[in-house]
């Protein structure tokens, strides 16, 4: 049985296709639009899709959207009508349909709603399917969907090695749910509580993120990192705003957030009067003075220093917060399953320091999708038609995350052709790659990495990646600055080999398939006598979002780590996604030469082949 989901209409838009219970593919549609989190009809990533497989849409059994767009519609309705008049009647879905005979009929359409018909009318959100059908030109009765957090519920369980697990989903809102605690057995998923709007964590931290100068649904992980240069003084006042209920559930106090219908900002003036005035977007940042320019006055300096610790404080305080929401409703769901298995999902799964703390901390065994946010609810709603309704039996586990593009050599070469580089070294092996990679890498180097079949989700596992050295400390400065073009105080991950994992980092690897560090999904520590020998990868609190990488999972990637020990004495390099700032990671050897060209990178290497923007090689 073939079936292929969708994601689109919101933000990073995607398609995966599924045969006979195994994910014969899977991309984002930015990688091959280069618009970052694209949210259009995902038609190249479904084209390749197909092609990948070998698949004509003909043969395609079933094609599911990823959510309910009449209950999300309804939703939105709803909102709109609780902020500017008494909540309508009509029992469930009620208020869609009487909005959309209106706006299908002569009359006019109440004012507050303008926007609302505007933006799913005008832009086919309403209908999903009849959209798909026509994109794709197939019978509208070979569409389907299933709701937005079942989506998230069979990306995280169908994918993950367990047999039975507690699986959570936790992100900014679906349809109307926001958190759902499930049991997964076998083949089966069970419901057994959902949490909806406006009581939302995701949403929670998108205003704060907000509040700290950043993108919503693209600077949370900003939020990450700036939190480690803060203190949680403000855990207090932060966490007076947030109820945790017996049953695993939660609560929002909504006096300084606006959830329902945001026309800008999702706070309050109440948000302001507690907190204070909000960062200015790409405000400097910094905690000492030696990160600040030398032509800045001592009282412009002191200035930026106090509102950079203010704000990093913050930071710090709601990601306290929401670790310690995560860790409830996580260890409840735990207790319901009866199992210390826990799978998640949703854009909130993707709080890697949170996940590092239910790792070491509970000792969960724990799966976190890689493409935890609504990109993968592609495979999720492959997954959740394939079982829940087709009645298949369990599909095959997650076995890589290496389901996009594949690096074809004919494109390759047609592309370093064209580029005007002429410094060029194309290997015999992947023996004598790794050692000239090695070496230029332990020269002080920075090499983007270009290899097999791209990642799926939001991390670069040494498909797509930019690799530096990791025991040079002067790397986080070059790379943030002069490669990609980002803010100084963003953090970098270390891959490092699986076997001396703990040689580094205070967490014991779990090497079965599956474990968050194979996806650089859960922070740990540095280990204290470490710190100076990686600082280029050690956090300002001392922590690294940690990669494993084994022969198994990923073999030239393992091989160059080892290659590079051998040369400098530490199995780790600095690893970071191939894309300059504001773009998707690169998919195609013509996107990494492109980005190659334009940044201060040194070596590029394309499979076997190697290009230097150096004079010599």
């Amino acid at each position: 049985m073939k079936v292929l989901g969708i994601s689109f209409g919101f933000h990073d838009s995607a398609a995966a296709l599924l045969v006979d219970g195994r994910i014969a593919a899977a991309g984002q549609e930015e990688r091959f639009t280069r618009i970052k989190h694209d949210a259009e009809f995902p038609r190249r990533a479904i084209a390749f899709c197909l092609a990948q497989a070998g698949v004509a849409i003909a043969d395609v059994d079933r094609i599911v959207y990823y959510e309910n767009a009449l209950k999300k519609f309804d939703r939105i309705v709803w909102a709109t009508n609780v902020r500017e008049q008494q909540r309508a009647n009509g029992g469930l879905m009620g208020r869609a349909r009487t909005l959309w005979k209106a706006a299908t009929s002569t009359k006019d359409v109440p004012p507050y709603l303008e926007a609302v018909t505007h933006s799913w009318f005008k832009l086919d959100k309403f209908d999903a399917i009849g959209r798909i059908s026509s994109e794709l030109a197939v019978p509208r009765d070979k569409v389907t969907f299933v709701d937005h957090h079942d989506s998230h519920l069979a990306a995280a369980f169908y994918t993950s090695p367990f047999d039975h697990a507690a699986v959570v989903t936790m992100d900014g809102v679906g349809e109307y749910e926001t958190a759902v605690i499930a049991v997964g057995r076998g083949a089966a998923i069970e419901r057994r509580l959902a949490i909806s709007l406006p009581h939302s964590i995701g949403l929670l931290y998108s205003a704060f993120t907000a509040f700290l100068g950043f993108e919503v649904n693209e600077g949370e992980y900003k939020v990450m990192g700036m939190a480690a240069f803060g203190e949680p003084r403000y855990y207090d006042a932060v966490r007076k705003l947030i109820t945790l209920r017996d049953d695993g559930g939660f609560e929002i106090e909504q006096s300084c957030f606006e959830f329902l219908t945001p026309s800008l900002l999702p706070y309050t003036d109440e948000f302001l009067r507690r907190f204070g005035a909000p960062r200015e977007p790409e405000a400097d940042f910094a905690v000492q003075r030696s990160d600040l320019p030398d032509n800045l006055t001592d009282a412009e300096a002191a200035e930026i220093l106090r509102s950079s610790r203010h704000y990093a404080d913050l930071a710090a305080s709601v990601q306290r917060c929401t670790e310690e929401l995560m860790l409830h409703v996580v260890a409840k769901a735990s207790a319901i399953a009866g199992t210390r298995n826990v799978c998640l999902a949703g854009g909130v799964a993707l709080n890697s320091l949170a996940n590092g703390r239910l790792i070491r901390e509970c000792g969960y065994n724990l799966f976190v999708h890689p493409a935890a946010g609504d990109a993968g609810n592609a495979i999720g709603a492959a997954a959740s038609y394939y079982h829940r309704v087709a009645n298949k039996p369990r599909m095959q586990g997650f076995a890589s995350p290496y389901l996009g593009t594949p690096l074809d050599p004919v494109d390759v070469k047609a592309a370093v052709a064209v580029s005007g580089f002429e410094e060029i070294t194309t290997h015999a092996s992947d023996e004598a790659l790794v050692e000239h990679v090695s070496e230029v890498l332990a020269g002080g180097a920075v090499v983007g990495w270009v290899q097999g079949q791209a990642e799926w989700g939001p991390r670069a596992l040494g498909a797509r990646s930019i690799l530096a050295d990791a025991t040079n400390p002067a790397m986080k400065r070059i790379v943030n600055e002069r490669v990609k073009f980002r803010e100084l105080f963003r953090p970098f991950a270390p891959a490092v080999t699986a076997e001396a994992a703990s040689q580094y980092f205070d967490f014991e690897p779990n090497l079965a398939t599956g474990a968050p560090e194979y996806y650089m999904l859960a922070v740990h520590p540095v280990r204290a006598e470490k710190k100076s020998v990686i600082p280029a990868i050690t956090h300002a609190d001392g922590t690294a979002r940690v990669q494993i990488v084994t022969a198994a999972s990923n073999p030239t990637f393992h091989a160059l780590l080892k290659a590079f020990e051998r040369r400098k004495g530490v199995p780790i390099l600095m690893n970071t996604s191939f894309n300059l700032r504001g773009e998707p990671m690169v998919d195609s050897p013509r996107d990494a030469i492109r980005t190659f060209s334009i940044s201060g990178i040194d070596y590029l290497v394309l499979g076997r082949t190697v290009v230097s923007s150096r004079v010599e090689l």
